[in-house]
C-alpha cells in the first residue's frame, strides 16, 4: 500500500455528515468536508444521502476504499421496493419508552433480556421503535420489508442499492442481535414489527462488504461509538467520555457484558471485541442552554464557571433536560437545587459544568471498571471549564486528544483495513493530546448523588 493510497471515512451523525480523505498508510488527513442534516428526532434518510453527496463531492472519487460511521439505533424501515416507509426514528426519539418494557416482558425479565441481547433496552434502541410502529402505525409496520440502521442505509446507497450489509458493532445496538453468539435474533425483530423482515448481512471486522459501481471497496461501516474507538486506537484500561449531542462513556472488553440494571449497554465493537457503553441523553446542550440563559458566549461562559468555587455557591444541577437514559428516566426534566438570593451568574455556570460532569461520572461508574485514564472527546470537551473541572469531578487525570473527527477517522481506518486485507487494522499514530489534573472534589458528586436519588420517580 503506497503513501499515495487514500481512503475515505464518513461520520453521519445526528447533526451533519463529515467526510475525511485520509492517507491509508499512516492516517494523515489530506482533505475534508461537511454538510448539515435536518434537525429533529425523526428524519427522512434521504436527507443523509443528499448530505453525503454534498460533503463527499470531490473526495469520495479519490478514495480506494470507503467506510461509514453512523449514529446508532436509528430505525430505517424500507418497503419491498426499497423505499422508505416513514421518516427514520433516531436514537434520541423517546416516544417508544413504553415499548421498552414490552421488550423486557417478551424476554421474561431484565436478566434474561440482558443475557439475550446484551442490554436492557431503553427507548433509544431500534427494537423499541419497531414495536412502537407496530402499535401506533400498523399500516407502516405491515409495509416494512427490511430494517436498516443509518450507516447500513448509506452503505447500501453507496453500493447502488445493492445488498443490505452491516457490522457486529452497530448490529449490537438494535435489540435483536446477540453479542454472545454474534448473530441476529430475527425472531425478535419479527415479534417487534409483527412479521418477518429482511436484516442486513453481518460483515466480519476488516472484511470487504460491497463495492461501488466504479469498483471502490466499501468497508462494513459501524456505529459512531465503535468508529470513535477505532479512531482513538482505544487500549485496555482506557475509558472514553464523549461530550456531543449525547454523552457516552465506553471502554474495550474481551468478553460480552449483560448488565440487568440497564445502565450499561453490552455492545460489540468494530474489531471483534466488545464495547460496553453507558449513554446520557443530555450533554453539550447542558452547557449551551445555560450559556444562553446567562446571555454569555462560550468563552464568557467558561470564564464564569471557572470564576466560581467548587460546589457552585451551594447550587446542584441535575441536568436531565430532555429525559435521561443513564439513569433511565425518559420523562424527567432538569432540577436546580439550592437557589438563594446570593447566587451569582458564576455559580449558575459552574453548576452546569459540574452537573454535566457528574452525569458523565455516573456513566463511567456504570461500566464497572477502574480506568487507568479517561480520554475526553467531542465538541463539549473543547470547553475550557470542562477540561479544567473534569479531573476534579472524575477524581483522576483526564487526557484530551487534539480536536479531530474521530468517528470519521475510525471509519477511514476501517476502510484502510478492508483495503489491506490484513488480520488487524492498520497501526496509525495516536493523536497529540493534553493532560489535565486537579484536586478531587468528592463533595460535588456527593451532593449531586443525593439530589439524583431524591428525585427518582419525578
Amino acid at each position: 500500500m503506497s503513501s499515495e493510497t487514500l481512503v475515505a471515512g464518513i461520520d453521519s451523525s445526528t447533526q451533519s455528515t463529515k467526510v475525511l480523505l485520509v492517507r491509508a498508510e499512516d492516517g494523515v488527513v489530506v482533505d475534508e468536508a461537511t454538510a448539515p442534516h435536518p434537525q429533529g428526532t425523526s428524519v427522512d434518510p434521504r436527507a443523509w444521502w443528499e448530505a453525503l453527496q454534498q460533503a463527499g463531492a470531490g473526495l469520495l472519487e479519490r478514495a480506494s476504499a470507503i467506510s461509514v460511521g453512523g449514529q446508532q439505533h436509528g430505525m430505517v424501515a424500507l418497503d419491498a421496493s426499497g423505499e422508505c416507509v416513514r421518516d427514520a426514528l433516531l436514537w434520541n426519539d423517546l416516544r417508544s419508552a413504553p415499548q421498552a418494557a414490552s421488550v423486557v416482558d417478551y424476554f421474561g425479565g431484565a436478566q434474561a433480556t440482558a443475557t439475550a441481547i446484551g442490554s436492557v433496552p431503553t427507548a433509544s434502541m431500534t427494537v423499541t421503535k419497531l414495536r412502537w410502529m407496530l402499535e401506533n402505525e400498523p399500516d407502516n409496520a405491515a409495509r416494512t420489508a427490511a430494517v436498516l440502521l443509518p450507516h447500513d442505509f448509506l452503505t447500501w446507497m453507496l453500493a447502488g442499492r445493492g445488498e443490505f450489509t452491516t457490522d457486529h458493532g452497530d448490529a449490537s445496538g438494535t435489540g435483536y442481535y446477540s453479542p454472545a453468539s454474534r448473530s441476529w435474533l430475527p425472531e425478535v425483530a419479527a415479534w417487534a414489527v409483527g412479521h418477518d423482515v429482511a436484516l442486513p448481512r453481518i460483515v466480519a471486522p476488516g472484511a470487504v462488504a460491497q463495492r461501488t459501481a466504479s469498483g471502490t471497496i466499501l468497508g462494513a461501516g459501524t456505529g459512531d461509538n465503535m468508529a470513535a474507538a477505532l479512531g482513538l486506537s482505544l487500549q485496555d484500561g482506557d475509558v472514553v467520555v464523549s461530550i456531543g449531542t449525547s454523552g457516552t462513556a465506553f471502554c474495550m472488553a474481551t468478553q460480552p457484558s449483560a448488565d440487568p440494571s440497564g445502565m450499561t449497554s453490552g455492545f460489540a465493537d468494530a474489531t471483534g471485541n466488545y464495547l460496553p457503553l453507558a449513554c446520557t441523553i443530555n450533554a453539550s446542550k447542558i452547557l449551551d442552554s445555560t450559556a444562553r440563559l446567562l446571555g454569555a458566549d462560550r468563552e464568557t461562559f467558561a470564564d464564569l464557571a471557572l470564576a466560581a468555587a467548587p460546589g457552585a455557591g451551594g447550587l446542584t444541577y441535575l441536568p436531565y433536560l430532555d429525559g435521561e437514559r443513564t439513569p433511565n428516566r425518559p420523562t424527567a426534566t432538569g432540577v436546580m437545587h439550592g437557589l438563594t438570593s446570593g447566587v451569582q451568574r458564576e455559580d449558575l455556570a459552574r453548576a452546569a459544568v459540574e452537573g454535566l460532569l457528574c452525569s458523565l461520572a455516573d456513566a463511567i461508574d456504570a461500566l464497572g471498571v477502574t480506568p487507568s485514564r479517561v480520554l475526553m472527546i467531542g465538541g463539549g470537551s473543547r470547553n475550557r471549564a470542562v477540561q479544567q473541572l473534569a479531573p476534579a469531578v472524575f477524581g483522576m487525570p483526564v487526557v484530551v486528544p487534539a480536536a479531530g473527527e474521530y468517528v470519521a477517522l475510525g471509519a477511514a481506518r476501517q476502510a484502510a483495513w478492508a483495503l489491506a486485507g490484513t488480520q488487524e487494522p492498520p497501526a496509525w499514530s495516536a493523536a497529540e493530546s493534553l493532560e489535565f489534573t486537579a484536586d478531587p472534589t468528592p463533595q460535588v458528586r456527593d451532593k449531586y448523588n443525593s439530589l439524583r436519588d431524591a428525585t427518582e420517580g419525578w
